[in-house]
């Protein structure tokens, strides 16, 4: 099976491409992503994740931080492997911008503690 993100890189497959360069594609994702500003940047060579091989993962970080640099607060985000919740091996680096209040959460922030405590409330 051909990579969806080799396709989007080859313009065979339909992608809302925000930003181009000569390594690097960002894209937002097709859902919409998690706010309006949301984008992946993947690079246009296939590497399954981000320690496949450094210097295009620094190559592909690069372009993320230019992407970045247009927001006063956003995560940065890259998986690698199924349990790290990687969907799609390819890499990429979703750029996230936040405001004070978002209410988006992290699992490791106290947000996503109080958000899954009030969906198991939901549910009972």
């Amino acid at each position: 099976m051909r990579c969806v993100f080799c396709a989007i890189a080859a313009g065979d497959a339909p992608a809302v491409i925000v930003r181009e360069w000569p390594d690097a594609l960002a894209v937002r994702p097709r859902s919409g992503g998690v706010n309006a500003g949301h984008v992946f940047v993947l690079p246009r060579v296939h590497v399954e994740n981000a320690s496949t091989d450094p210097d295009v993962t620094a190559a592909v970080m690069r372009r993320a931080a230019e992407l970045m640099a247009e927001h006063p607060a956003a995560n940065l985000i890259t998986s690698k492997g199924e349990a790290a919740t990687q969907t799609v091996y390819h890499l990429h680096v979703h750029v996230v911008p936040r405001q004070e209040g978002d209410g988006l959460p992290l699992p490791w922030t106290p947000q996503h503690t109080a958000r899954a405590a009030a969906q198991i409330g939901e549910t009972r």
